[in-house]
């Protein structure tokens, strides 16, 4: 459970977000973009929102194909977002006015994609894909220089992440598997991308399968790093 008072300075923080974007994210993501700058809180809120969207697609869906159709759906409206129509998806309608393009964010699609369409014997390598397309779309974020720094910790917090989230055993082992072979150096990230070096600390603290804000020392971490970016 979250202080009080830490709870209500986040929500300040996060006041210029809409409520259905915050709501679809997870505890630690809405922590971590209480630290971002206001200039690029919203284009990192687009990126874990529809992140979030494009998994909830996968889990939902009967069967493969299934969710196919609904991912070539989102890529498709991600790539026709810079026509003169306005889209009528809220989501798409934030990632618009967050000024994010389609060639950042359609990694996470095929990422997605990847997992939906795994099998036995292809899981460890779509999680993988999964990992770079989450992290390339951080990278995409990022400016040249701090674009490869960017990559390592998107990827780090992402199988972090997955391995906390994914209820199939093996799918989960082979994700921890994955998240401990990873470089786990501290991240050299500009202030525009706070929020991921808090995600990568917590993920870096905890990449074992269990939640990334589990145990005391989470939110001390989370808020120093935060503050402080180290």
């Amino acid at each position: 459970m979250m202080p009080a008072l830490f709870v209500r300075n986040e929500r300040l923080r996060l006041a210029m977000l809409p409520d259905q974007v915050l709501t679809t994210l997870p505890t630690e993501q809405r922590l971590a973009l209480s630290y971002a700058p206001a200039a690029s809180q919203g284009r990192l809120a687009a990126l874990f929102a529809l992140d979030a969207r494009l998994a909830s697609v996968v889990r939902s869906a009967s069967e493969p194909m299934l969710a196919q159709i609904r991912l070539a759906w989102w890529r498709d409206r991600l790539k026709g977002l810079a026509a003169a129509e306005a889209p009528a998806e809220p989501l798409l309608q934030f990632i618009a006015q967050a000024d994010v393009s389609a060639d950042a964010l359609i990694p996470l699609c095929d990422g997605w994609e990847m997992l939906a369409t795994a099998d036995s014997g292809t899981a460890v390598s779509a999680l993988a894909g999964l990992a770079d397309g989450r992290a390339s779309a951080v990278a995409a974020l990022a400016d040249a220089e701090h674009r490869q720094e960017a990559q390592r910790a998107g990827q780090g917090w992402a199988l972090a992440d997955l391995a906390a989230r994914l209820s199939n055993p093996a799918e989960r082992n082979a994700a921890i598997a994955l998240a401990a072979a990873q470089d786990w150096r501290r991240p050299a990230l500009p202030r525009s991308l706070r929020p991921i070096a808090v995600l990568h600390a917590l993920a870096r603290r905890r990449h074992d399968g269990r939640p990334l804000l589990s145990g005391g020392g989470a939110i001390p971490l989370a808020m120093r790093v935060g503050l402080l970016g180290i």
